[in-house]
């Protein structure tokens, strides 16, 4: 697939994100890694609902734009890309979300969204059953890029499933190409609405039996 191939299609699954609700007004950012190595990264302040192929620029590992887009500003969360691809060197495509669920419930999970049993957790990499207890890590959201790009270092052994989890912010999702990264980010949706679903029929049992 070609860098503009590659462009088109991403941009095509920010406005899927977008419609899915996942991606609301401005929010979220993408990024992707050519053949040569260049990080591509959505620019800021775009309209997922309108975002092309035109709307990504490419940047240093510290995140600073280059080439023909220097002065343009990409997003502002541009550092957590460069430290994804600094720490896992196959991941190629990045994808983030402002989805419900999983933000929802990372207001009320501790450190990590735990969970088991589930048949579709077999689509993180790696995973090959679901009789496996999985976690994914929850950080503390902050507007300091250079503090969470530290935390990133630091829990990168946390990292074992592909995608983490900013508290009241939004899912990170990684992968080797474009269809894993999408398959990752996916998987983590909908165990996280299984589980909030779940959590509700529990709270709506339990207020049956005390009335």
């Amino acid at each position: 697939m070609t860098t503009l191939e590659l462009r088109e299609k991403i941009a095509e699954t920010v406005r899927d994100f977008h419609r899915r609700g996942w991606s609301p007004a401005t929010s979220t950012n993408y990024s992707f890694r050519d053949t040569d190595g260049t990080i591509w990264v959505s620019r800021s302040g775009i309209d997922k609902s309108q975002f092309s192929h035109d709307d990504f620029i490419t940047v240093d590992v510290e995140g600073v734009a280059t080439g023909e887009f220097e002065g343009i500003r990409p997003s502002a969360e541009t550092l957590i890309h460069c430290v994804l691809y600094e720490l896992f060197p196959d991941t190629k495509v990045i994808l983030h979300s402002h989805s419900v669920y999983p933000v929802v419930l990372s207001a009320f999970l501790p450190k990590e969204f735990v969970f088991e049993g589930y048949e579709v957790q077999k689509g993180f990499e790696g995973q090959t059953t679901h009789e496996k207890r999985l976690s994914i890590p929850i950080f503390e959201n902050t507007q300091d890029m250079l503090a969470f790009r530290n935390t990133l270092r630091h829990h990168a052994h946390e990292l074992l499933n592909h995608s983490f989890i900013m508290r009241k912010h939004g899912v990170y999702a990684w992968g080797r190409d474009l269809f894993e990264a999408k398959r990752h980010i996916e998987t983590l949706e909908y165990l996280a609405q299984c589980e909030w679903l779940l959590k509700a029929e529990k709270i709506n049992t339990f207020k049956t039996d005390i009335t």
